[in-house]
């Protein structure tokens, strides 16, 4: 047995011993619909967060079909909390798709996989390995990192001939017989051992393999090119009420935090253009806010504040809904709009038990 085939039988005599036990990972042999679900709602959140989410999307959702025949509104609803909402507009455009041109089962090869909406290179290579038991690498964040530091790798892993050379490492290692399994482990690793900052390299199975952890390199791989600073924006957002109904926007159906619903918001680099622009566009209001928040996306960050406001005297077009304070749950609102109504909620609460 060679050097290269011993420390993947150690991989995977790990992950027989230490598997995580996931949602997505019941069935056997695997769904293919589990997995893509999983896959997609895993990446930029955390394992934890995705079990509840994913349990109740398989109860609401339980085939593709049920998926695809879904309205839009309901879906974002169910996706709700997990952020970067256009892998659920994708998910949905997908199901569709697979419905109307493969009667409602994914197809099985990488390059067929890659034409439906939000699947790139890692989620077909995850669905062809640990679905369709193909010997097909699922290059995400946490093999870059494991095999970078396995190799000792200097290339940055996020640059095309670093990812290259890291998936062409792969594609030679990768077991014919448990594919899925070989990714799944270095997932695992990598979430619970190979971690970015302080890796565990005394628990690792694979440290007597590891030319990272053998040059005492490990910390500072992989090596990454910096990312650019978020761009930040000044955010006035209007709470207009009328009865017991508040009034809400829908944003546009492309680009940030897009269909979902949200206050009156705008948006601006300089504050004071921003209290302008929103004054400008819908009338007076009060000079104090009555909530302030920092929202941090993945490329921006807003500075938010909140002022109530009365109905404008201009008419309100179609993206605009008067909607009942009982009924804000039904609708698919932005994470900042839903942060406001949380905070506001335990402002008034907090109030209450002084009284």
């Amino acid at each position: 047995m060679t050097e290269r085939n011993k420390w993947v039988e150690k991989l995977l005599q790990w992950f027989d011993r230490t598997g995580r036990a996931l949602p997505w990972r019941e069935q056997k042999p695997r769904n293919p619909y589990h997995v893509w679900v999983s896959e997609i709602m895993l990446q930029q959140t955390r394992v934890d967060t995705v079990k509840t989410y994913f349990t109740e999307w398989m109860r609401r959702f339980p085939t593709i079909d049920a998926l695809a025949r879904a309205p839009e509104e309901e879906v974002l609803r169910l996706w709700q909390g997990l952020g970067y909402y256009s892998r659920a507009r994708n998910l949905h455009r997908a199901a569709r798709e697979v419905l109307l041109q493969w009667g409602g089962t994914l197809p099985r090869t990488r390059e067929a996989l890659r034409t439906l909406p939000g699947i790139g290179d890692y989620t077909a290579g995850a669905i062809c390995s640990m679905a369709f038991g193909q010997k097909t690498p699922a290059v995400d964040g946490n093999l870059l990192r494991v095999l970078a530091r396995l190799y000792a790798l200097d290339e940055d892993v996020l640059s095309l001939a670093g990812r290259r050379k890291i998936t062409g490492l792969a594609e030679k290692v990768i077991p014919a017989a448990r594919p899925g399994d070989f990714n799944e482990a270095l997932m695992d690793l990598g979430a619970l051992i190979c971690i970015p900052l302080n890796p565990h390299c005394d628990q690792c199975p694979l440290a007597a393999y590891c030319q990272g952890f053998q040059q005492h390199r490990a910390s500072e791989l992989p090596v990454r090119k910096k990312k650019a600073p978020q761009k930040e924006f000044h955010a006035v957002c209007l709470l207009v009420q009328q009865e017991n109904a508040i009034l809400l926007h829908k944003r546009p159906d492309k680009g940030l935090l897009a269909s979902l619903w949200e206050l009156p918001t705008f948006l601006a680099p300089e504050k004071n253009d921003c209290l302008l622009l929103a004054r400008e566009n819908f009338g007076t209001f009060g000079d104090v806010p009555l909530w302030c928040h920092k929202h941090v996306f993945s490329h921006q960050i807003w500075y938010m504040e909140a002022y109530e406001a009365e109905t404008p005297a201009f008419p309100l077009d179609a993206s605009y809904r008067w909607v009942a304070a009982d009924e804000l749950s039904a609708l698919p609102l932005s994470g900042p709009c839903q942060r406001f109504f949380q905070d506001l909620r335990e402002k008034r609460a907090g109030g209450k038990n002084k009284r």
